[in-house]
């Protein structure tokens, strides 16, 4: 596996980190600032319904970006925005507004993120350089959903909040990495 490419699964590691420990445990936070299922279910539609429509419009204009490393830096830095936002969440209706710029990260991070891994995958392992990214999204899930739970139940939410923003401003840093003359020379 090449260096860059172990360089995005690490920012993404701490980028899937930091959404993981929120998303088992999303409708008690909801009920916790006095909204209910619609508000959990709204917010997620707000947050699933920006994300693909974005996606979309991102990955048609991505094509012709030469500099995919600025949409994936640019995607993981509204992404930390949203994850600290949900420190100063009081009502539902802030809640909307985070899923919103959450899924305006997510949209402009993944097309180009997905561009990049895929230049940077090696000839011949195609699928298992892919099953690399599948599989430890999957292991980060699990690993976020108990960190999750036992920072919400034994600290709170709120430091909980704090955490996934750390985790997400970590995979912000690694990311800058992808900005060096260096990278740029492989990632043509």
């Amino acid at each position: 596996m090449k260096k860059w490419l172990r360089i995005l699964l690490i920012a993404d590691f701490f980028m899937l980190l930091a959404a993981g420990m929120l998303l088992p445990i999303y409708a008690l936070f909801v009920e916790k600032i006095g909204g209910d299922i619609l508000a959990a279910s709204g917010s997620w539609a707000i947050f699933t319904f920006t994300s693909g429509f974005l996606i979309w419009l991102f990955g048609k204009w991505e094509d012709k970006v030469k500099h995919l490393e600025k949409m994936v830096f640019g995607g993981y830095l509204f992404r930390c925005i949203g994850f600290l936002g949900f420190f100063f969440v009081a009502n539902k209706y802030h809640l909307f507004g985070i899923q919103a710029i959450l899924g305006i990260g997510i949209a402009a991070s993944l097309p180009a993120y997905d561009s990049l891994y895929s230049k940077l995958l090696s000839k011949g392992k195609f699928a298992s350089e892919w099953g690399t990214w599948e599989g430890m999204s999957m292991m980060v899930a699990a690993l976020a959903a108990v960190i999750g739970g036992i920072v919400a139940n034994y600290l709170g939410f709120k430091i909980l909040f704090l955490i996934m923003f750390a985790s997400s401003l970590l995979g912000l840093l690694i990311s800058t990495t992808l900005f060096s003359k260096a990278f740029k020379a492989v990632a043509k």
